[in-house]
């Protein structure tokens, strides 16, 4: 078998790396006979028209004409067994292939077995010096190496960077390169795979990949809630503003993001839609629904199990991926079912409070998470435990009252947008002037009023007399108009504030003086009022 001459190619077969720990060094092996390591320290590989370069090791292992790579460096270079290839001497350029600095993605190896403790990337760069200075490893951008530290997993190190030193006469510059030789100079920076499965500590840590929890096309238009656009700016100021950011610039701010939020209000008025949207908007999870009656439990011990398993799963991501576990949502419908302020509830089982008690554990307890978001609804806000509303754990608590003219407006013209796209919505239906007569009506009520409209008038083309007969031409003629729009609100009444209705009787004459003591009574009563508590 000839050996390697410079500038001549080698007719080689690709084998497997004899040993393990070859394979850590992340080095072509081939017989001293074919090619002198000491002499010829990288080499060239094409395969798939592509130049790949590696440095080499020599061993007796391996037979002559043959050249061993690790599973990692096949797969790179697009290698099988036993396929022949033509390899060349590569002379490394000094003037401008050292590299300054090089950026690697950090996963594991074998996802058979996922580390719990993190690696201290303070620790991985002086030990990876040592690893592949002496032989100037050959690293190319997106190549794979593996890497084992001592009695550690080992990890799968993909190049994302290089910057190399290039030397002009006596003045020098760091540019961006496509190959490099490490050394011992070379500055190593870490970042955690996307989707990785290793948590990084240390200052060499770099800015991880990073997937922002709401999508940047996101058309906040399009989450089919109107009326509320004060109160959904407040929500995503003070719990998903921090979620935009990478999280080590959260963690360089000391920051911890927020846990859960609380919805309160009359209902009807749109909390279970803003939690359902919510969870649909965000880069998270698939968001776990309970209503509170679920969690409980006949048996002793199963209600506080019920709520260990709404967070499992977030507990077991949080403590394999750190900050890059995704969002986990949990929604709680009729929190208050479950929270009720402890001691409240009559009874020697007191499960209630082992409940809440469990809850506030796992939401702000020793061991905490930082990767979930509850979103609580309720109607009865004074019934919830104190503990849970402070900050930490429920602390964005916002209130979702009855809609105002123009959020009566956007109501509106969502529930009617598919009638209006279908061209079943009469020319005289102005939304404004409904906007106007619905004071009082909750986002429900006003879906119900259009609901209604839309019976009135299919009701119009409907025959009723020994039976139920449909107008052959009904559906090219129905419309919903104003004026179904007005028989749909003798209907449907508001359940909440003043009815001008009931009013109106009690004013017919306006208001009637009573005389000057009582209006000198007024005055006084007026004066010496605290005003408002």
């Amino acid at each position: 078998m000839a050996s390697m001459v410079p500038d001549k190619s080698l007719n080689m077969k690709v084998v497997q790396c004899p040993t393990d720990e070859l394979s850590l060094t992340n080095c072509a092996v081939t017989h001293p006979d074919d090619i002198d390591a000491e002499k010829y320290r990288h080499i060239v590989v094409k395969s798939e028209g592509t130049d790949y370069y590696f440095s080499i090791r020599n061993h007796n292992y391996v037979k002559p004409g043959t050249i061993g790579f690790s599973a990692p460096l096949r797969k790179w270079a697009v290698l099988s067994i036993n396929q022949p290839i033509m390899v060349r001497s590569y002379k490394a350029d000094a003037s401008r292939q050292n590299i300054n600095q090089v950026i690697f993605t950090v996963d594991i190896l074998s996802k058979k077995t996922i580390p719990t403790e993190p690696y201290d990337t303070d620790k991985m760069a002086p030990e990876l010096a040592m690893q592949f200075s002496p032989s100037r490893l050959a690293l190319t951008k997106k190549q794979r190496i593996v890497f084992q530290m001592p009695d550690r997993k080992p990890l799968m190190l993909t190049v994302k960077e290089i910057q190399v030193t290039v030397y002009k006469g006596e003045s020098t510059s760091v540019e961006p390169g496509d190959i490099g030789f490490f050394s011992s100079n070379t500055v190593v920076t870490f970042e955690q795979a996307e989707n990785g499965s290793v948590r990084l500590t240390g200052k060499a840590k770099g800015m991880t990949a990073f997937k922002s929890a709401i999508p940047q096309d996101w058309d906040f238009n399009k989450m089919g809630i109107g009326g509320l656009d004060n109160e959904f700016s407040t929500i995503f100021r003070r719990a998903f503003a921090s979620r935009v950011f990478p999280p080590d610039l959260v963690e360089q701010l000391g920051m911890k993001h927020v846990k859960g939020m609380l919805l309160f209000g009359p209902p009807g008025t749109g909390k279970t839609l803003i939690a359902r949207q919510i969870g649909k908007m965000l880069n998270a999870r698939e968001p776990k629904i309970v209503n509170g009656p679920q969690i409980l439990d006949k048996y002793v011990g199963e209600s506080e199990a019920n709520i260990r398993k709404l967070f499992a799963e977030a507990e077991e991501e949080q403590a394999r991926c750190g900050n890059m576990s995704g969002l986990h949502i949990i929604i709680l419908d009729e929190i208050d079912a479950i929270c009720k302020a402890r001691g409240s509830v009559a009874g020697s089982t007191a499960v209630h409070d082992t409940v809440v008690n469990q809850l506030l554990s796992k939401i702000d307890g020793v061991e905490e998470i930082n990767n979930i978001l509850i979103i609580g609804m309720t109607n009865r806000k004074d019934m919830i435990d104190e503990a849970l509303l402070r900050p930490g754990r429920l602390e964005v608590q916002m209130e979702i009252s009855l809609p105002d003219e123009h959020g009566r407006v956007q109501i509106l013209n969502i529930h009617t947008a598919q009638i209006k796209d279908n061209g079943k919505l009469g020319e005289d239906v102005e939304i404004l002037e409904l906007a106007q007569k619905t004071k009082n009506f909750s986002g429900a009520e006003l879906a119900g009023l259009v609901r209604a409209a839309g019976s009135t008038a299919m009701n119009r083309y409907i025959k009723a007399s020994t039976k139920i007969e449909l107008e052959t031409d009904a559906v090219e003629k129905l419309k919903v108009t104003s004026e179904d729009f007005m028989a749909a609100l003798q209907d449907i009444k508001p359940a909440f504030g003043s009815s001008e209705e009931s009013l109106e009787p009690l004013m017919a004459n306006g208001i009637q003086e009573w005389g000057d003591l009582y209006t000198r009574s007024l005055l006084t009563a007026n004066f010496y009022s605290p005003g408002p508590q």
